[in-house]
């Protein structure tokens, strides 16, 4: 995956890595921001509605949610395109 940006490329490499516990503290319930994570990168899903109280159906933010999604998600992954990669999980 590629970001970009107004002056060039910006990888995945260049964003920067969080822990499973920092992760965790972005649930939408200890903090404002709402992340979650996916194949290897974590997403802000903050502004999404789905996302409001922290869960969207059964799946619960500040967690991967990797294997989740590749189970039981009725979309694809690409339903992520719509979201900003805001770091990499370690």
């Amino acid at each position: 995956m590629t970001l970009t940006t107004n002056n060039g490329q910006l990888t995945t490499n260049d964003l920067p890595e969080y822990s499973r516990a920092q992760l965790a503290l972005r649930n939408g319930q200890d903090r404002d921001e709402i992340w979650v994570g996916y194949q290897g990168l974590i997403y802000d899903v903050t502004k999404s509605r789905l996302w409001r109280r922290g869960n969207h159906y059964e799946h619960w933010a500040g967690q991967d949610l990797t294997r989740e999604l590749q189970k039981d998600a009725p979309h694809t992954e690409h339903v992520f395109d719509k979201f900003h990669a805001i770091g990499r999980l370690k």
